[in-house]
């Protein structure tokens, strides 16, 4: 096959997979621009305690010390706004675990590529070293907005990113030019934590952060800018003009259990270890832990 009906292959293959949207780019390293950028970021502690940013920078910045051989990088993007939303749970944490979701699916292109051609790849999905939303940038899937997410024109910001690094060429799609986010600022100022800025975010100050990866106790008061988000935050996306067409997902993992639609707020505050383990069994949520759950749950009670 050609490398133009192998990339058009690959294209309807991811969408017959379930993936809304894909692009492909060339293997190489970063810009200068986007290094520099990171590297600035992480010096000035924005990371928090997030340390696994340090390490790995080659690879970071340089995708082919990731996948030995590696020519081209497919992007795809998976759709996650629920069409029922279950209040107190970032959107994306509803389902089960979208690194399974996503990485079965890119194994299934991988195999798909495999029966057209000699292939050899590596998917991943949020669990290595790879500058995702640079690459969706470079792939033409969208812009990275000012609330750090990408935002695919027409679609919002609701997507898993997943890549699959090929030692194949294939046909590059241009990078996406610009940015359609304009004087638009509404990310920022709906920010609880005043985590956003024209530089980008503060992790110290994201209540995603802080709810999810920051452990120990939580900064005083901290409740009060929670509300009733005890898992994530998606004020900065439910605030942005171009989610708010955002279709609900149709995949079947990623909705939530229904047991999870009929929990109350007062059955969050009394949560019992097994119900945890019942409600989140094989989800994101479980990165959490129900000690961790159950500080921030008690936390949202100071407003």
């Amino acid at each position: 096959m050609t490398a133009s009906s192998i990339t058009q292959y690959v294209k309807a293959e991811a969408q017959r997979l379930g993936f809304d949207v894909c692009g492909i780019a060339k293997a190489e390293a970063v810009c200068s621009t986007a290094a520099e950028f990171c590297d600035s970021w992480i010096g000035k502690g924005h990371h928090a305690t997030m340390h696994y940013l340090e390490r790995n920078r080659e690879k970071r910045y340089n995708p082919t010390l990731l996948a030995e051989g590696c020519k081209s990088i497919i992007v795809v993007a998976m759709n996650y706004c629920p069409a029922r939303a279950v209040e107190g749970i970032s959107h994306y944490a509803q389902g089960a675990d979208y690194h399974k979701a996503v990485k079965e699916r890119l194994f299934m292109l991988l195999n798909s590529i495999r029966s057209k051609t000699p292939c050899n790849g590596r998917p991943f999905c949020d669990s290595a070293p790879v500058l995702e939303r640079y690459w969706a940038v470079q792939a033409g899937l969208g812009w990275i907005g000012r609330n750090r997410q990408l935002i695919i024109p027409g679609k919002g910001s609701y997507f898993f990113l997943g890549e699959l690094l090929v030692d194949i060429e294939l046909e590059y799609d241009k990078p996406f030019a610009g940015s359609h986010c304009g004087n638009c600022r509404k990310c920022i100022e709906a920010c609880p934590g005043a985590a956003l800025s024209e530089e980008g975010i503060d992790a110290r100050k994201c209540l995603s952060y802080l709810t999810i990866e920051h452990r120990g106790e939580l900064p005083e008061n901290i409740g009060k800018k929670m509300k009733n988000c005890f898992y994530g935050c998606d004020c900065c996306q439910r605030s942005c003009p171009h989610n708010k067409s955002a279709a609900p997902n149709s995949i079947p993992e990623l909705q939530p259990k229904p047991a999870l639609l009929q929990m109350t707020r007062e059955r969050w505050l009394s949560l019992t270890k097994e119900e945890y383990d019942s409600l989140f069994a094989h989800s994101a949520v479980e990165r959490c832990g129900y000690e961790q759950l159950m500080r921030n749950i008690n936390a949202t009670k100071e407003q």
